[in-house]
């Protein structure tokens, strides 16, 4: 065995409670994370987008409806809820559209790989998004 291979530290039993805990994941491995959870939000909230799209291009009455939805609401459910479910959609597409572009480059150019581009491009998918997700969150809350 080499010297190298004995300086090595080795985890045979990890705590969950201690080791993990103090454990920082890189900026790759959040949007990695969040690339994921934004694809389960957007096939669960389906059925949301489905009701959106059916309610705001049958008729002029139906878009009524769906516009007085994201005001007053719908049963018990206040409008605020449902604009922030929609801002919910909206952030997790544009993550989602963005860190799918940022994979689309990692394979088309492997050479160009290495630890300082996986961090400098996951913190533009994050603040390409998150800048994206604030403007239309805005327009969606009636601030311009």
């Amino acid at each position: 065995m080499t010297e190298l291979a004995k300086k090595r530290p080795e985890f045979r039993n990890i705590n969950a409670f201690k080791d993990l805990t103090t454990y920082r994941m890189t900026p790759a491995a959040w949007v990695s994370i969040l690339h994921r959870a934004s694809g389960l939000i957007m096939f669960l909230l389906l059925p949301f987008i489905i009701w959106m799209f059916d309610t705001s291009v049958s008729s002029e009455i139906s878009f009524a409806k769906f516009s007085a939805a994201f005001n007053i609401g719908i049963g018990f459910v206040p409008g605020w809820f449902i604009k922030l479910v929609a801002l919910a959609l909206i952030w997790s597409y544009l993550h989602h559209f963005c860190a799918g572009l940022r994979h689309l480059w990692m394979d088309v150019s492997h050479s160009a790989v290495n630890k300082q581009f996986g961090k400098t491009s996951a913190l533009s998918v994050f603040a390409v998004s998150i800048a994206l997700a604030l403007v239309l969150g805005a327009k969606l809350f009636g601030l311009y």
